[in-house]
C-alpha cells in the first residue's frame, strides 16, 4: 500500500468529517430574520373552572351579608313608620326639649335632649374608667404574668361578661352605691367649683346618680374592652419583640415602641365596642339612676335622669297606645343613629391608624 492511501481518512473526506455529518444539508444563509415563536396565552386569560361548592358558599355567603343589610334597613324603617304619628303630635321641639310628657295621646310634648345628654354622660364615664383598666389587664395578662396565671385570670374576667345586667343593676344600687358614698359626698364637696363635680339634680342624694351608673357600667363593659384588647397585644410579632429585647430594650420600652403601635387600631375599636354596649345598657341604669323632679341635667356626674334604653324600658306601660307609643319608638330611633354613628367614627379611626 502506498503512504498517500494509508493517510487517507476512513470516510473518504479530505475535511476529516464522518458521513452522517455530510448527509445533513446545511442551512441557507438568508438576511431575513426568523419568525419569532408563538408565545404561549398568559396563565390569567385562560378561563377557570368554577367549582359548583364555589359558587355556592359564595353564594351563601353573599346572601348572608345582604340579609344583614336588609335587616338593618327595616328595623330603620319600621320605626321612622311607627315613629312618624307620634312626631306630628308632638307639641314641643322633639330634638331639644327637655320635657317628656306622653300620658295623654291627644296633648303631648317630648323632646330627647335630656336623654341625649343622660346617654352620652354616662358612656364617657364608664368607658373614660374602663380604657385604662382594660388596657393595663390586657397589657398584664399577654406580657407580665405568667401562663399558669394569665389563662384562668382571663377567664375569670370574661365571665364577667356573661353576668345579667339586672345582677350588675341589683349589687350596684345595694351594694356598691352605700359602699362609695362616703367617697362621692367627699368629691361633692370638695370640688363642687368644678361644674362637673357640682350638685346634682337629686341632691342631697349622691347614690342614683351618673357617678354610680358610670362606674358599673364600666365593671359592664370591661370584659369586652380587655378580652379584644389581649387578643390583639398577643398577635405582635415574635421577632419586633426579640429584636427590640436584643437591643436593650427594657420591658416598658418594649411594650411602648413595640405592642402598643401594633395593637392601637385593635385597642380603639374594641374601646368603641364597648362604648357601643354602654349606650344600649338599659336595665341596670333603669334601677340605678335616679328621676329627677323640677331640674333638667346640667353636665354633673350627681346628676340623675333616664337614658333612651332605660326611659324606653321603665315606660313600658304606656305602649297600649300606638300613638304614646311611638313617642318613645322615635327615641329608639334616635338611638338607632347614634349608634350607627358611633360605628362609623370607630371605622374611621381604625383605618387612619391602620394607614
Amino acid at each position: 500500500m502506498s503512504e498517500s492511501s494509508s493517510k487517507r481518512t476512513p470516510t473518504g473526506d479530505p475535511g476529516g468529517r464522518s458521513a452522517s455529518a455530510r448527509a445533513l444539508p446545511e442551512d441557507p444563509i438568508s438576511d431575513t430574520p426568523a419568525a419569532p415563536a408563538p408565545e404561549s396565552p398568559p396563565a390569567s386569560t385562560k378561563s377557570k373552572k368554577v367549582r359548583p361548592g364555589d359558587r355556592i358558599f359564595q353564594n351563601l355567603t353573599t346572601g348572608a351579608g345582604l340579609f344583614i343589610v336588609a335587616l338593618i334597613a327595616l328595623i330603620g324603617i319600621f320605626l321612622i313608620v311607627q315613629a312618624i304619628p307620634a312626631l306630628r303630635a308632638d307639641k314641643a321641639n322633639f330634638l331639644f326639649n327637655h320635657g317628656w310628657s306622653t300620658n295623654d295621646p291627644t296633648n303631648m310634648s317630648f323632646g330627647i335632649l335630656d336623654l341625649l345628654e343622660v346617654t352620652v354622660a354616662t358612656s364617657l364615664v364608664a368607658l373614660v374608667i374602663a380604657m385604662p383598666v382594660s388596657l393595663g389587664i390586657a397589657l398584664f395578662l399577654t406580657q407580665y404574668a405568667p401562663k399558669r396565671l394569665a389563662r384562668p385570670f382571663a377567664y375569670i374576667i370574661d365571665l364577667l361578661a356573661a353576668v345579667p345586667s339586672i345582677i350588675f343593676g341589683l349589687w350596684g344600687i345595694l351594694v356598691f352605691a352605700p359602699a362609695i358614698e362616703p367617697f362621692s359626698s367627699w368629691v361633692n364637696s370638695t370640688f363642687s367649683w368644678i361644674p362637673i363635680f357640682a350638685p346634682g339634680n337629686v341632691a342631697p342624694s349622691v347614690r342614683g346618680t351618673i357617678f354610680t351608673a358610670g362606674i358599673v357600667l364600666a365593671v359592664m363593659i370591661l370584659p369586652i374592652i380587655t378580652s379584644l384588647s389581649r387578643e390583639v397585644f398577643e398577635r405582635t410579632p415574635t421577632t419586633h419583640i426579640e429584636g427590640a429585647l436584643a437591643l436593650g430594650a427594657t420591658r416598658w420600652e418594649v411594650i411602648r415602641t413595640t405592642v402598643l403601635p401594633f395593637g392601637k387600631a385593635g385597642y380603639i375599636g374594641a374601646s368603641m365596642l364597648g362604648l357601643g354596649r354602654a349606650l344600649g345598657e338599659t336595665i341596670a341604669l333603669a334601677v340605678i339612676l335616679l328621676i329627677p323632679v323640677g331640674r333638667n341635667f346640667d353636665w354633673s356626674v350627681f346628676d340623675g335622669g333616664a337614658t333612651f334604653a332605660s326611659k324606653i324600658a321603665a315606660n313600658y306601660s304606656e305602649f297600649n297606645n300606638a300613638t304614646s307609643a311611638g313617642a318613645y319608638i322615635a327615641a329608639g330611633l334616635v338611638l338607632f343613629v347614634l349608634t350607627f354613628l358611633v360605628n362609623f367614627a370607630a371605622r374611621s379611626i381604625i383605618g387612619k391608624k391602620g394607614d
